[in-house]
């Protein structure tokens, strides 16, 4: 009842997560990012622990395809679940169950994966694929909106549309972005329209904030005055 594509960029350190169904609040169960480690989505019949478990094995130096098996060791659901992973070499590794609705199935490359169930049909992985590979003129999660899109317009998940999700994380314990639209006629556009406003009021504010290099961030109250002002804030603090 899903599909996702995950996503690693080297050069940055960039860990991807965008996933689209039609299901409510797909973001609250099937993406999982960890800065340093991977991606991985769990979907089907959903089961949230999954996620954490690949990750942790993957932090500890397991393949993907090691850390799926290893995950999927104590669950007694497995023929019903689909999850990929994608580690910090580019290798990435998917399972899905001989009792996953059709069409269902995965493809991968180096330094991206796509996995899908309930679709309308194989060209939803394909379609996915061919926007993303061909796409590398933009940002990566512009990129991987696109592609989305594009197994959208290849007929996507075949009981329709509901909700879409993009996580996104860089160095830090927790994502740069984390966006999603939980119940929306058409919730990738949405999502793309969250995007470009995290793009103008988000994005630009990241440098500041609280981070391992800088665990207080920015605490010059006069550059924050400052920076409300150029939103048009006209707020101060109290002195």
């Amino acid at each position: 009842m899903t599909w996702s594509l995950l996503a690693h960029e080297p050069e940055s350190g960039t860990f991807a997560v965008a996933v689209t169904t039609c299901a409510l609040a797909v973001g609250a169960s099937c993406p999982f990012v960890r800065a340093g480690v991977g991606a991985v989505s769990t979907q089907s019949i959903t089961n949230r622990y999954l996620g954490p478990a690949v990750l942790d094995a993957m932090a500890r130096g397991l393949s993907p395809a090691a850390a799926i098996e290893g995950a999927l060791v104590g669950d007694d659901g497995k023929h019903l679940r689909q999850i990929h992973a994608l580690d910090r070499h580019g290798r990435s590794s998917a399972w899905t169950g001989e009792n996953c609705v059709e069409w269902a199935g995965a493809r991968s490359g180096t330094g991206w994966s796509v996995a899908g169930n309930m679709l309308s049909g194989e060209e939803v992985i394909t379609d996915t694929i061919a926007s993303f590979v061909a796409r590398q003129d933009l940002a990566l999660p512009e990129r991987m909106m696109q592609a989305l899109q594009a197994g959208e317009a290849a007929g996507g998940d075949k009981r329709g549309r509901q909700s879409a999700a993009l996580k996104l994380v860089t160095t830090e314990d927790f994502p740069d972005i984390d966006l999603r639209v939980d119940d929306n006629a058409n919730p990738l556009n949405e999502l793309e329209r969250l995007l470009k406003l995290w793009r103008v009021s988000r994005a630009p504010g990241l440098r500041s904030m609280p981070s391992r290099a800088h665990p207080s961030g920015s605490i010059n109250m006069d550059v924050i005055e400052a920076n409300w002002r150029r939103q048009g804030l006209d707020l101060k603090f109290r002195r």
